[in-house]
C-alpha cells in the first residue's frame, strides 16, 4: 500500500509518498507563497517521482493540527478533494505526533513546541523509551507552563518545533541540563512522517471517508472569539 502524506499546519509545506518501510519521494518548501499555491504542484511532483501515480495510492494522510488555522484548512481541503476524486480513504495525523515521530528511539521524553501566537505554544509530551506514546496533550499553553509540567518528570526532555528558537532560553533556564534540543532540521514536521504514520493508521483500519475528516484546532479561531463576544449577553 502506498500513502500520500500532506503537511501544511506550519509555515512549511511538505508532501511525500511512502510504502511499507520506504519513502519513495518527498518535497518540502519554506517560502513566501501560500500553501494553496505550493501544495498541488508538489503533490503532482512526488506522485510522478515516486512512480506510484494517482492510481497507485491506497490512501491519503494529512496533518490535522494543531497548527495554523489557514494552513490546516488548505491541507484538509486538498486531501479531501483528492480523496473524493480518487475514491480513497483519508486519515488525520496529529501535527505534534508527526514532529515527535522522527525522534523515536531516543532515551529521553519528546516535547514538540509549535508557535501558537498570543504568547502560547501548542505542545504535547511523548514517552519515547519503548514505543512513542502521548502522555499529555495536545495543549495550547503559555510557554512557562511547559517547564512546570516537565519538571515533574525529573528526566531529560528533547524539544523540537518552530517554537523552540523563540523560547529556548526560557526552557534552558527552567530545566537546566534536562533540556535537550533536536537539530534544526527537526523543527518542522515532514511529509514523510505524515505518510508513514498514515500508513500505520490505514493498516489499523483508522481511515475515514473524506466527509468525515476534521481538523484539531485545540482553541477557537480569532473569528470565533469575535463572534462569541458579539453574540454573548452584553456583547
Amino acid at each position: 500500500m502506498y500513502v500520500l502524506g500532506i503537511e501544511s499546519a506550519t509555515p512549511v509545506a511538505a508532501v511525500a509518498v511512502a510504502g511499507e518501510g520506504v519513502i519513495l519521494a518527498e518535497r518540502m518548501v519554506f517560502n513566501k507563497r501560500t500553501h494553496s499555491v505550493n501544495l498541488l504542484p508538489m503533490i503532482k511532483a512526488v506522485l510522478e517521482e515516486s512512480g506510484v501515480g494517482k492510481k497507485g495510492l491506497g490512501g491519503i494522510a494529512v496533518s490535522g493540527g494543531p497548527g495554523s488555522f489557514t494552513g490546516l484548512r488548505i491541507g484538509m481541503s486538498t486531501a479531501k478533494g483528492l480523496a473524493q476524486a480518487l475514491d480513497l480513504p483519508v486519515t488525520r495525523i496529529s501535527t505534534l505526533t508527526s514532529l515527535a515521530y522522527p525522534l523515536a528511539g531516543r532515551s529521553s521524553f519528546v516535547c514538540p513546541v509549535l508557535n501558537a501566537r498570543k504568547n502560547e505554544v501548542y505542545t504535547a509530551v511523548y514517552d519515547n523509551k519503548n514505543t512513542l506514546s502521548c502522555l499529555a496533550g495536545p495543549l495550547a499553553v503559555p510557554p512557562d507552563k511547559i517547564v512546570d509540567m516537565l519538571l515533574e518528570l525529573k528526566s531529560p526532555v528533547l524539544f523540537a518545533g518552530d517554537g523552540v528558537s523563540q523560547y529556548r532560553q526560557l526552557l534552558e533556564d527552567g530545566l537546566g541540563k534536562l533540556a535537550l534540543f533536536a537539530p534544526a532540521m527537526s523543527n518542522f514536521p515532514r511529509g514523510a512522517a505524515v505518510a508513514e504514520l498514515g500508513l500505520a493508521a490505514f493498516k489499523a483500519d483508522r481511515g475515514v471517508a473524506p466527509a468525515g475528516l476534521r481538523p484539531e484546532y485545540i482553541r477557537p479561531s480569532q473569528a470565533e472569539v469575535v463572534w462569541q463576544k458579539k453574540n454573548s449577553p452584553g456583547g
